[in-house]
């Protein structure tokens, strides 16, 4: 193996980590706040990067296409809100809360990629790139807008990270999280809290599928593998640990390209699953999660 080859593996890892990292920071954040899967973050990120579309390309209004992101995240972040309202929120109080919004949220999922598909058709689109051409990074030439995408993921989960532990509603997501009647009786709203983080969740999503949506081509499954890969991230790195998120999130996608490399690209999901199995058998609680007691 050549220095060539080990660069191009290492930079298409970064890249795929990158994705990976804002992509499971908004299913991390979802599930140590509320303690649920939103099986729906997918489609969200399917949905961003649709209407984007609609908003900047030719075929749709024609505009700029950062109105095509701005948009494309708001109209997410209110599907988020209306998802939270309508499919999350009437389980608060079940204790089944888990089961229950597996079931409304693969709904949701399902109803929304239909709706996708009935609207913009099932033929292949793609965004136009918010940073056009090439550049050369760590000795691979890459796409500007991969590079974007490099560039823009760790500056957010930082910029997540310092929001959640500073600031006066990222703290009070966090109490949320650790015992929410508590954050209840002192007089936190917990409900509107749940509603940030939806949005904040949505928000990431939307934005995920925009950069990706300019390097890979749209579908109304887009969003589908990324979310299977981002739910194994999630566990992998530690249930409720957004620094365990990310930092799986880069070892995934570096150990997925160097797989697809040795074994293709066929068979490297299969492996990661395996590796994830394995971890889980010395690490319930994921490499990066700590035990609760």
């Amino acid at each position: 193996m050549t220095a060539d080859t080990l660069s191009a593996i290492l930079v298409s890892g970064i890249v795929l980590g990158s994705v990976y990292a804002l992509m499971a920071s908004g299913l991390s954040l979802v599930w140590s706040t509320l303690g649920i899967f939103n099986f729906a973050h997918g489609v969200l990120m399917t949905l961003g990067a649709y209407v984007a579309w609609t908003v900047s390309d030719a075929a749709g209004l024609g505009l700029w296409i950062g109105a095509g992101v701005a948009v494309g995240i708001a109209a997410v972040i209110g599907v988020g809100i209306l998802m939270e309202r309508l499919v999350v929120r009437p389980f608060y109080d079940n204790r089944d809360i888990l089961l229950i919004t597996v079931m409304t949220t693969l709904a949701v999922m399902i109803f929304l990629e239909k709706g996708i598909q009935l609207v913009w058709g099932a033929r292949l689109k793609q965004l136009t790139p918010i940073a056009p051409g090439q550049v050369d990074f760590l000795g691979t030439t890459i796409s500007a807008q991969e590079m974007l995408i490099i560039v823009v993921a760790p500056i957010l989960m930082v910029a997540l990270g310092a929001f959640l532990r500073w600031s006066r509603i990222g703290r009070g997501i966090r109490a949320v999280g650790q015992n929410a009647n508590a954050a209840r009786l002192i007089g936190i709203g917990v409900s509107q809290l749940f509603v940030v983080t939806f949005a904040l969740s949505a928000a990431l999503a939307a934005l995920t599928g925009i950069l990706l949506g300019s390097v890979r081509l749209l579908t109304p499954t887009f969003g589908a593998e990324p979310l299977v890969k981002a739910l194994i991230i999630v566990i992998f790195g530690g249930l409720g640990s957004l620094g365990g998120t990310v930092a799986a999130s880069y070892l995934i996608g570096i150990l997925e390209a160097a797989l697809i490399f040795v074994i293709g690209i066929y068979w490297a999901p299969s492996m990661i699953f395996v590796l994830l199995i394995v971890v889980l058998l010395f690490r319930p609680q994921g490499l990066f999660g700590k035990v609760v007691r």
